[in-house]
């Protein structure tokens, strides 16, 4: 069962960029773009921490468990469907 991130859907309701979020936590623009398409294998809690503390958020709104394959969960997170 592999983990949906979604990242997108809760930069778009806070209304900021990947890039002010990059700034704002001081992790790359490359690491957080992995991390948003679902490609990141691990996330450190302090990482995952410093997200939630800017995005005013809890891991489980930016993280699930799905039934689908990888594949289909990239295709989904890409198209919004």
């Amino acid at each position: 069962m592999p983990v949906a991130v979604s990242l997108d859907d809760m930069l778009h309701a806070r209304r900021m960029t990947l890039t002010e979020l990059s700034e704002a936590v001081d992790i790359t623009l490359a690491n957080l773009s992995i991390l948003k398409t679902g490609k990141a294998k691990a996330i450190r809690f302090t990482t995952l921490e410093a997200i939630c503390r800017v995005l005013e958020c809890q891991p489980g709104d930016l993280l699930r468990v799905t039934d689908e394959t990888p594949d289909e969960t990239t295709a989904t997170t890409e198209t919004g469907k």
